[in-house]
């Protein structure tokens, strides 16, 4: 890697003795590193794998950043994970290569790749959402995760050559013995970095305050302590310079922390407009909602209320109700409906349908992410368009992941209805390991209804997951109608209706008429759907799958 014992002219003493040794003689043409000064060998030894340590910790908090921040904001997490590991690798590779050449003053040039590493690893978040924003949102927001990626990369890929350097100069011992505390040292710290990543900088700080949290350590722990090692490599001017780069690295990344509320809310301004009255960061997703009613806002400058998750409409106040007025009323007609399960609609919305029917006496919502509910109760537009409906003493409200809490629960119940994205990048809600737990959970006479999105290939690879799940099927399609909010979800949504036995599209007469749709409507949207059905229905899709 950096020393190959063996080969060739040796550069070093020989092993076993210190650089001040007499017998220390050091070839024509070697370069003589000085001893780190106020620290034995072993202390010092013992901070630059502290360093190590801590530098891998940094590493792979950037890597999981790239990686969470390309899911969010693209979509498709597999494809982004996996671009961003390929790159990752081969860069570290390439970074490898190119620190054979720093390796004559390997501590000036360690302290310049921490200070460039904690400024790129810092501020990576916060440029990559200013592309999304500010720019083209795919694009260059890919152009810039693959770039991020690959000099971040680079830089973690030029730690190690340098450290093996520096811990061979402070006592000479056996190369692999050296290779295995080195390495053990940076493995532990990712192990490290890997765990805090979830359980402790992504909640308590966020991902762009978390990157430059994990920058100011790096910058600190990497080049500083270096600095302090091995303080007689660089000449004073260097050494001067270097400290001030290494302040001037942590200056940027405080101010950066002290603007980041700023960034983001002018970021949200550029992509939804100037009427955000709301946006969370919670479980891992950005929540926004704009628009609707304000006491600074005229009645005719009012923008349709709506819904974003990560970037992507979910609701559009003026026409949600015709997909949940599809989802809901065909699923509690001609059947009991005491009992209703929803998974997912943590906007409140669905539930609002839900409890449109007197029958109903009890219904348990789960939902993935407690600050959605908790806006739909709290937020004064969003409350209303929902009816207040978790207001009602009929409603239970569950905080936990559907797949998981359907493979823990044993009730059972008269309806199940999926208020979960079906036309996302994520398709585990529609598979048939989740279409299986779900049936599980169904009464003798229940029904399940699910959104399959817009008319296409969802629609068929949901009804052959529900019929793999024994359940007989009708596919349906809400309403169509004049869309009010531009960037809305797609219209023209479909949905599938499943039983035990074949289900019957209509409506509960007991019930309020919904406003956009009729017995004969919904047999109409059926017949529509049956003349496109595939002669043979795709394969069911499977987690695996």
């Amino acid at each position: 890697m950096i020393n190959h014992l063996g080969e060739g002219p040796p550069v070093q003493p020989d092993l076993g003795e210190p650089l001040d040794h007499p017998r220390a003689a050091i070839p024509d043409g070697a370069h003589r590193l000085p001893r780190p000064r106020r620290a034995s060998p072993r202390t010092a030894r013992a901070l630059v794998l502290l360093a190590a340590f801590v530098c891998a910790a940094c590493g792979l908090v950037y890597e999981l950043e790239l990686v969470a921040l390309g899911g969010y904001l693209l979509g498709d997490t597999m494809t982004q994970t996996s671009i961003v590991l390929s790159v990752m690798v081969f860069a570290m590779g390439v970074g490898s290569l190119l620190a054979k050449r720093l390796t004559r003053r390997p501590a000036t040039s360690f302290a310049l790749v921490e200070c460039a590493l904690a400024l790129t690893g810092g501020l990576s978040v916060l440029v990559l959402y200013s592309c999304w924003a500010w720019l083209d949102r795919y694009r260059a927001t890919s152009a810039g995760l693959v770039g991020a990626t690959f000099l971040i990369g680079a830089l973690i890929g030029a730690e190690i050559p340098l450290l093996m350097t520096l811990i061979q100069r402070i006592r000479r011992e056996d190369a692999g013995r050296a290779a295995a505390d080195l390495f053990a040292a940076d493995y532990v710290g990712a192990l490290i970095g890997g765990l805090a990543f979830p359980f402790l900088l992504l909640p308590a700080l966020g991902q762009a305050t978390g990157a430059l949290v994990t920058g100011a350590v790096n910058a600190v722990a990497g080049a500083a302590v270096v600095l302090w090692l091995f303080r007689d490599e660089p000449s004073p001017r260097a050494r001067l310079l270097l400290w001030a780069g290494c302040g001037l690295v942590l200056i940027t990344l405080a101010l950066a922390a002290a603007c980041t509320g700023a960034i983001e809310r002018a970021a949200r301004q550029a992509l939804y407009g100037a009427q955000v009255r709301f946006a969370t960061q919670s479980g891992g997703h950005e929540i926004v909602l704009t628009g609707g009613p304000g006491p600074q806002v005229p009645p005719q400058r009012e923008a349709p209320l709506e819904l974003f998750r990560d970037g992507r409409p979910v609701v559009c106040g003026p026409d949600e109700y015709r997909d949940h007025e599809a989802l809901v009323h065909p699923a509690l007609a001609a059947g009991p409906q005491g009992r209703v399960l929803l998974l997912g609609g943590g906007d409140g919305l669905a539930l609002r349908e839900v409890l449109r029917h007197p029958a109903v006496s009890e219904v348990l919502v789960v939902a993935d992410d407690p600050a959605l509910p908790a806006l739909a109760r709290d937020d004064q537009g969003l409350a209303a368009l929902g009816g207040h409906s978790f207001a009602d003493p009929r409603v239970r409200l569950v905080t936990a992941e559907p797949l998981d809490w359907l493979r823990t629960d044993r009730d059972s119940f008269d309806v199940v209805l999926a208020d979960l994205p079906a036309d996302g990048h994520d398709l585990t809600y529609t598979t048939v390991e989740f279409y299986g737990l779900a049936t599980t959970r169904l009464a003798p006479a229940g029904r399940i209804a699910v959104r399959t999105g817009p008319p296409g290939p969802g629609v068929w690879a949901g009804e052959s997951a529900l019929r793999a799940a024994g359940l007989r099927t009708v596919p349906y399609a809400a309403a169509p109608g004049p869309t009010h909010c531009a960037r809305g979800p797609a219209e023209g949504q479909t949905f599938v209706l499943a039983a035990r036995e074949q289900p019957r599209l209509t409506l509960d007469p007991d019930a309020p008429p919904p406003r956009s749709l009729t017995p004969d409507t919904l047999q109409a949207s059926a017949g529509l759907l049956a003349a496109r059905r595939p002669a043979d229905l795709p394969a069911p899709p499977t987690l695996l799958g």
